[in-house]
Formats: structure tokens, C-alpha cells, sequence
């Protein structure tokens, strides 16, 4: 695998309509060929001892498979790990990943939902009920209070949020940990899920779901290849967004604020406390990185990067209590 830039090194011609080879990538316009490191191979039509192959290269990146998912870094070296957060790496699970349809709105905006759990009692919950649905029964109960807890451990950090229903306590709650800076972990339904809310640039975002199961007996998963699905698009034939979906709904939230947000006229409440939380980590992790230092989460120590688990409740407890396998 390989990640280089979309222009090519000769005349900036794209990229993404070259031929893909054996041993690189070549150039659809003159045929310059180009391995995953972005160094070039080939130069047709140059003399064969041209030095000028010695010195052009195409800008390339490191990329890892993990989990179905192929991540890239495209920050300065030296590149750290790639995080090993548990439900990535139990070898006693199977997983799907799903792909939304591109969403045409800044990251943040989807971020910081994550970061507002009052949403779901209307946006999800009454809507459900509203179209005849019950699959928003579980948000649409009323909420008694809502928890917020900031995180910055050695190998992880963010931000785990609570909502506590009527008849329940805050050590029952299960926590939605939004893990910075631009994933969100679900507990388990039975499925652990890890959503990663991917920049396309500044107004356009994709989101990657992993489905994590625990085998049922729980062994050693044989599955060798993980599927990869495509969901529906959250809006009607007629352009609109149809709401009939939990995507849609939230879909629905993020892009009619607008590409890029205007924040400057907002006017936050008090159930709008974990948005402000996440906007202060964001902001201080913005300085941390003008300083020179790593951001929060940023792993360079392998001792530490061994199957991360993030506290979720007493429910994951119960979910992987028979699936020991390391």
C-alpha cells in the first residue's frame, strides 16, 4: 500500500488516473512511474541514466491497515504509532466496516455533536416516535442529568459523556467516550462501534463506522476478510433529507448550519457544557502543538500501545467477560 500526492512531479497532472503496476504508479499523461515511497522508477523518454530520476520524487505518506481501515499520517516526522485501541485489535471478534455518504459540512461540527447528548431525546427519539418508529424508544425517555468528563491519560484522551434517564444512576450510566480528535465510541448493542470522522477539507467530511462482535464462542475470529458496506443516503428522492434514519437526522443537524459554522452566532446553554469542553481541549491542544509538543493521544511509546481499553461501564465488562483472548 501507498499514499502519494494526487499531482504528478512532471507536469502536476493527476494522479488518480494513472496506471496502477506491480511496482508503483504511473503517470496516465507521459508515463512516469512512481513507487509507494514516492520515489520515481521510470522515466520514459529521458536517458537512461538521467540523474533528474535521482532527484524528482512525488510526495508520499505512511499508511497502515488496521481493522479493515487503512490510516494515513500525514503530519512531521517522525510518525508516531498507530493507536491499538482495543476493539481495533481483540482477535476474538468479527467486524464490518460502513461508509456514510460524504457529508458536506466541516468535521467539527460532527465532533461536536458528539460532545451534546441532549440532541438524541428530539433529534432521534421524538423523531422516531413521530414517523411511527420505534427505534428511537431508547433516546425518547426523559433525561434527569447529564455528565461530562474530560480525559488526558498517557495514551489516550477526550471526552466522556453521560446522559442518566429517569430511574438511573450515574455509576450505571454507560459513557460515550468521544476520543480526540475526531472519533466516538459506542458501547455495545451487542456491537461495539468506533466511528472516525474523517476531514475531506474544510467543508466536506466522511464518516467510517467499525462494527465490532465478539465471537460467540469466544475463540479466535476466523474471519480473513472484513466486509465493507456502503449505508443509504440520508436524503429523499426529492433532495430532502428524509429523516428516517438516525444518519439522516443527524446529517440533517450538521450540514443545515452550514459548510463552516458561524459559531459567532450561537447562544450556548447550560446542556451545551460538553461542547465547550471539547472546544477548550481543541483550543489547548492547538497550543501544545505551536509549542513544539504532541497533541493529547499521540503514542510513541510501543509499552503503551498494547490493545488500548477506554472505560465505557459495567456493560463492556459484561460484553467481553467471556472473550479473554488477548
Amino acid at each position: 500500500m501507498g499514499l502519494v500526492e494526487e499531482q504528478c512531479p512532471h507536469r502536476s497532472v493527476s494522479l488518480y488516473y494513472g496506471f496502477v503496476e506491480k511496482d508503483g504508479l504511473r503517470c496516465s499523461y507521459h508515463g512516469w512511474k512512481f513507487a509507494c515511497n514516492g520515489n520515481c522508477l521510470e522515466m520514459p523518454f529521458e536517458p537512461k541514466n538521467t540523474p533528474l530520476k535521482q532527484e524528482i520524487s512525488a510526495k508520499a505518506f505512511p499508511v497502515e491497515e488496521l481493522s479493515g481501515l487503512i490510516f494515513a499520517y500525514l503530519g512531521p516526522k517522525p510518525a508516531p504509532l498507530l493507536p491499538n485501541y482495543e476493539p481495533l485489535v481483540r482477535k476474538d471478534a468479527t467486524r464490518k466496516i460502513f461508509i456514510q455518504p460524504l457529508l458536506e459540512c466541516n468535521w467539527l461540527q460532527v465532533m461536536e455533536n458528539s460532545c451534546d447528548p441532549s440532541h438524541t431525546h428530539y433529534l432521534h427519539g421524538y423523531n422516531m416516535h413521530r414517523l411511527g418508529s420505534n427505534e428511537g424508544d431508547f433516546h425518547h425517555r426523559p433525561i434527569k442529568a447529564m455528565d461530562f468528563i474530560a480525559v488526558k491519560e498517557e495514551n489516550w484522551g477526550g471526552i466522556v459523556k453521560k446522559r442518566i434517564y429517569e430511574g438511573e444512576s450515574l455509576e450505571d450510566t454507560e459513557g460515550h467516550p468521544v476520543i480526540f480528535p475526531n472519533m466516538l465510541l459506542l458501547p455495545p448493542y451487542p456491537s461495539i462501534m468506533m466511528h472516525f470522522r474523517v476531514p475531506v477539507d474544510d467543508t466536506h467530511t466522511l464518516i467510517y463506522r467499525c462494527q465490532v462482535t465478539p465471537t460467540e464462542d469466544g475463540k479466535i475470529s476466523k474471519q480473513r476478510k472484513i466486509p465493507a458496506e456502503f449505508t443509504k443516503s440520508i436524503r429523499g428522492e426529492d433532495g430532502e433529507y428524509h429523516l428516517r434514519t438516525f444518519p439522516s437526522q443527524d446529517g440533517m443537524a450538521w450540514e443545515t448550519q452550514g459548510a463552516i459554522t458561524d459559531r459567532e452566532r450561537e447562544n450556548l446553554a447550560t446542556a451545551d457544557r460538553g461542547v465547550v469542553l471539547y472546544r477548550r481541549l481543541l483550543n489547548d491542544q492547538i497550543e501544545t502543538v505551536e509549542e513544539g509538543k504532541d497533541p493529547v493521544g499521540v503514542i510513541r511509546n510501543e509499552d503503551i500501545n498494547h490493545s488500548i481499553r477506554i472505560e465505557l461501564s459495567k456493560q463492556q465488562e459484561i460484553f467481553w467477560s467471556k472473550h479473554n483472548v488477548a
